[in-house]
């Protein structure tokens, strides 16, 4: 039999190192050429490891969650023919094969997880009523419980801990106060509001981990600051409804590609909102393209695609990409630098967005906007004569977090305000620059 020796291949971008995220094969398992081994992510995207030869998988590199290097060996995989050893070179970046070299060195095979102990083990509870209890307080020791032979036989017969049974007189406990026992936690009373559930550890990997990692990294290092402003999108919404109603086959606008497009108006004259900080070198960097990084909800947690050059765009143009990103992310299609080198950062929670938030920044940039919910209110509304009347209206919050290295309070201010009347007055973000 010949062995082979996978090796994690040159993935390019400068990439070091790996992340097992996902392993799609066990010792002992036989795979096909072309077969998934495992999923492997780095800095910038997930990739999908796959076998460039069939044969049997005899050791593999560490568990989900383990970090191997560029070069190192990932699989070994037994093939069927003479030999010992099969030997290849390792490939360049943009190689879709992996290599072996001679010498397979690797980690020893993953033993199989150890049962846990059988007092550790989930067992089937009987379906029965759990004990009442009353509160601490009302609790007495089985010591002071006065109670009849009678009235103690049919406590017991029910099931019930008499200490647990308030008497209504003189301390001692009757028959009635059995019923009123029972009657109370027939109805909810003191019962427990729920079943006891089973603790359980989840390893912290992959994205999770990624996420976890930048996210403390940003509130460690930015002295963040946030600025909520109530904005009337009454207009905005009566806007995008009519051109919805026309947009035949294009895709449907969001409030999304309306707040992006103010924030590309407004960018030449913030610039410092436009930008990144390397606290390192000292240096902020201004950007003259608005690149918008979409944080976006996937099933492995919080990922920003990146729509590129979103000055560039106009509403429909701006739909359409932020959809194809959005559901790139979800599908784990895309590709590494659509989720690299954004300079401005949007999120947005949609219907569940809340009142207000306090997003945490994107690290390098130094600021991030966060619509929320839109809310129907009464508020006054005055015409042009300056007569005052109250108006059903539709308001939303727009938050936004801010470097206060690099942003002051006045700058943030003052550019919510600005936003505030482009998207009160729709028209003038349509008639363009």
């Amino acid at each position: 039999m010949a062995r082979y020796t996978f090796r994690l291949p040159d993935i390019g971008e400068g990439i070091a190192e790996a992340e097992i995220v996902a392993w799609h094969v066990a010792v002992g398992d036989r795979i096909e050429e072309d077969g998934r081994i495992a999923d492997m992510m780095t800095d910038k995207a997930t990739i999908e490891m796959e076998s460039p030869v069939s044969g049997v998988i005899v050791e593999v590199a560490g568990e989900a969650g383990d970090t191997i290097a560029i070069g190192s060996a990932l699989v070994v995989i037994e093939m069927e023919g003479e030999g010992s050893v099969v030997q290849t070179a390792l490939p360049a970046a943009s190689d879709e094969v992996a290599a072996s070299t001679a010498e397979p060195a690797i980690a020893a095979p993953v033993p199989e997880k150890p049962e846990a102990p059988a007092a550790a083990q989930a067992e089937p509870v009987e379906a029965r009523a759990p004990a009442p209890v009353l509160p601490p307080e009302t609790r007495r020791t089985p010591a002071k419980v006065l109670a009849s032979p009678a009235v103690r036989q049919r406590a017991k017969d029910l099931g019930i801990d008499l200490a647990e049974v308030r008497p209504a007189e003189d301390g001692r406990v009757r028959h009635g106060d059995l019923d009123a026992f029972l009657s109370y936690n027939a109805v909810g009373g003191f019962q427990p509001v729920g079943t006891k559930g089973v603790d359980e550890q989840v390893r912290v990997i992959g994205l999770r981990r990624r996420i976890a990692e930048n996210m403390a990294a940003s509130k460690r290092s930015i002295p963040h600051f946030s600025y909520v402003e109530e904005y009337d999108v009454t207009a905005l919404e009566e806007t995008r409804a009519q051109l919805n109603a026309g947009r035949g086959d294009r895709p449907k606008l969001t409030m999304l590609p309306f707040l992006i497009a103010a924030i590309c108006r407004l960018a030449p004259r913030y610039p410092m909102l436009n930008a990144h900080y390397d606290d390192e070198a000292g240096v902020v960097t201004r950007f003259g393209s608005v690149h918008i990084g979409i944080a976006t909800q996937t099933p492995g947690g919080l990922m920003v695609p990146v729509l590129r050059d979103a000055q560039a765009r106009n509403l429909w143009q701006l739909a359409a990409e932020i959809g194809r990103l959005a559901q790139a992310a979800r599908d784990g299609s895309a590709k590494p630098s659509e989720l690299s080198g954004s300079t401005l950062t949007l999120t947005s929670l949609g219907p569940m967005g809340g009142v207000a938030t306090t997003p945490v920044i994107n690290r390098p940039e130094v600021a991030i906007i966060g619509p929320n919910r839109i809310v129907e209110r009464p508020m006054f509304v005055r015409d042009a004569s300056g007569v005052e009347r109250i108006e059903r209206r539709k308001l939303m919050n727009i938050s936004m977090s801010c470097d206060h290295r690099v942003v002051d309070g006045w700058d943030a201010a003052s550019f919510a305000q600005d936003l505030k009347k482009l998207i009160e007055a729709p028209a003038v973000i349509l008639a363009g620059p």
